[in-house]
């Protein structure tokens, strides 16, 4: 299965939150046995240095797993994304089976505009 393409838009000093559902067939998939990750990069630099963001499913760590619903909800501070400065960025989500099957399920760009009020 290919990765889907989602760009993501968020807003610098605000509070961002995104709900997804993972189906096949029209059927959500059963979360409970795995864990996420979600890394936001900046192609335009090097690899050593072009890490911008890190989410995990881990506890505060910026992803929820809803279980037998399927869904994936990622949240980030409004005081993280005030530190993010605003620009085009590329990100993917990864969700891994207890078996240690990994799927990238989401890819695309992470765009962050910037702020007017603060």
């Amino acid at each position: 299965m290919s990765a889907g393409v989602h760009n993501i838009k968020a807003e610098k000093g605000a509070t961002f939150s995104q709900t997804f559902t993972w189906k096949i067939n029209s059927n959500a998939v059963n979360l409970t046995s795995y864990t996420a990750r979600m890394k936001v990069r900046d192609p335009k630099r090097a690899p050593s240095v072009n890490q911008i963001l890190s989410l995990t499913s881990a506890a505060g760590g910026g992803i929820t797993l809803g279980g037998s619903a399927g869904t994936i909800v990622v949240t980030i501070a409004a005081t993280t994304m005030d530190n993010i400065v605003a620009g085009k960025y590329v990100y993917d989500l990864e969700l891994e089976a207890s078996n240690g099957t990994v799927t990238r399920l989401l890819k695309g760009s992470f765009t962050v505009y910037d702020e007017v009020t603060y």
